[in-house]
């Protein structure tokens, strides 16, 4: 006879919220195919091993479970890494920062959103290309270190000077991070996605890549149409007014200490 207690319970909600996360971290880095395939293959491995008790053929998917899961560490590190640092954003964690952060930090970040936002609809109307990445949980440093370090104040004439169709460094991404301009001219991971609609061009497939393999939010300016866009979470949000623009800056941002 089969019993089934509290404990079972318990363990079937771990695994349960465990595949929720990697169910959702592997749809933002559009690899949920190899979700689904991981998925299969473990299925397959409990049913042979623990269910129909088949030795022969569990002992070559032990092998496989050994080598695969070192061999998807290796692969899914960035992701992992932020998986990591959404579950220590969380609960008490975020309850305890909450208490020692001070108002000063949170009119920093509005002025920075409304400078991003001003610059933004000026290069909109001029169609001048940009890609700014702000950064929330996860550190930007290795994409920082791509680009010319200049660790200056946010302010609309910088952005737009930046990105001036002149400028040497137009053509890279701005990573703001710590309410300063960390570094411009960044190179950032592009994104094979096939859905992407070809009228989107490089710079929203950097932005949607970094997206994918990290937290940040990133503004893309069309050069071709002057159109805003923003990707988070490694999805787009198209044609933005300046209050839409405004609104989603300041709904991702201001949470994100």
């Amino acid at each position: 006879m089969i019993s089934f207690g509290i404990k079972d319970l318990i363990d079937i909600i771990i695994i349960a919220v465990m595949l929720f996360y990697i169910y959702k971290m592997m749809k933002s880095s559009g690899t949920l195919s190899l979700f689904y395939g991981v998925l299969i293959f473990f299925v397959l491995w409990i049913l042979a091993s623990e269910i129909f008790d088949m030795r022969l053929t569990g002992s070559i998917l032990d092998k496989f479970m050994g080598i695969g899961l070192i061999v998807l560490v290796v692969l899914f590190q960035d992701q992992i890494k932020r998986f990591l640092i959404d579950i220590g954003s969380h609960g008490r964690m975020r309850y305890f920062r909450r208490l020692f952060r001070h108002d000063r930090e949170a009119e920093s970040r509005r002025k920075d959103i409304s400078a991003v936002v001003y610059a933004c609809m000026s290069m909109s109307k001029t169609k001048t290309g940009a890609l700014i990445v702000f950064q929330r949980k996860m550190p930007l440093t290795n994409f920082e270190d791509t680009g010319d370090m200049i660790d200056a104040d946010v302010n609309v004439r910088l952005i737009e000077n930046i990105f001036f169709k002149n400028s040497p460094l137009h053509d890279g991404a701005m990573i703001i991070a710590d309410n300063k301009i960390k570094s411009v001219g960044c190179i950032l991971p592009v994104s094979h996605n096939m859905d992407v609609p070809k009228e989107l061009g490089l710079r929203h497939r950097a932005a949607l890549g970094m997206s994918q393999a990290t937290d940040a939010v990133c503004v893309i300016v069309s050069e071709e149409t002057g159109n805003i866009s923003v990707a988070i979470d490694g999805e787009f949000k198209i044609r933005l007014s300046a209050q839409d623009l405004d609104h989603i800056l300041s709904q991702t941002l201001q949470g994100a200490d």
